[in-house]
């Protein structure tokens, strides 16, 4: 299961500064990493007019944008949807962070700024960290407000063991060879996917197991 982390915090602590500095640095370390935004009075993407807004209005259940580079689906609900049901429109995503969601299930890391506020929203219970400037009476593990490194190191201990190199297997002569870093376990699976998806026959996804014999002399 993609593991998900709630980033909260007062109006003003720094929720999305601190996220600016999460994202790349797990990036960084390998991970494909998506954010989901609450936004609790609801929002507009689609602009009024255009050929995507009038096939909504049309009554299109759902308007999926693509292009080159990037895909949007806009679709409508009938009820707020949760991070689980979120989640599983991203199953690419080695994590998912979240900014909002204070009264979620989610694990939470909550970002407090002294000048903003001197009391949490969230109890001990709820925190895998807390990022903050000033010091609390918690059995929670406590980083700078700069300290994103900091941050990505316990969430890899907590919640991104298996993401890290679970996803490929390398084996040399039956001996396992362990493979550390994730950004090389992406590169082999991308690779790898790449050139037998465009075989005839391969279908997208699943299990691959490709045996690499000696070459001949």
């Amino acid at each position: 299961m993609i593991p998900i982390i709630s980033v909260v915090g007062k109006s003003g602590a720094g929720k999305t500064t601190f996220l600016e500095r999460l994202i790349p640095e797990l990036k960084g370390r390998g991970y494909r990493v998506a954010v989901v935004k609450h936004d609790v009075h609801g929002f507009e993407v689609d602009v009024p007019g255009k050929d995507s807004w009038r096939m909504a209005q049309a009554g299109s259940d759902a308007v999926v944008i693509a292009g080159p580079r990037k895909l949007a689906l806009i679709r409508g609900l009938e009820r707020e949807m949760t991070l689980g049901e979120i989640a599983a429109l991203l199953p690419d995503a080695d994590i998912i962070l979240t900014e909002g969601y204070k009264r979620g299930t989610a694990p939470k890391i909550e970002v407090s700024r002294r000048a903003v506020s001197q009391e949490l929203l969230c109890t001990e219970e709820e925190l895998v960290a807390l990022v903050t400037d000033q010091p609390f009476p918690l059995e929670v593990p406590q980083f700078d407000l700069d300290d994103a490194a900091g941050v990505v190191d316990l969430l890899e201990e907590r919640f991104l063991k298996d993401r890290r190199w679970g996803r490929v297997s390398l084996l040399m002569d039956g001996r396992a060879i362990p493979i550390e870093r994730p950004f090389v376990a992406d590169i082999i699976d991308r690779t790898v996917r790449g050139l037998v998806s465009a075989l005839r026959g391969a279908g997208q996804g699943g299990r691959i197991v490709l045996i690499l014999d000696e070459p001949r002399e």
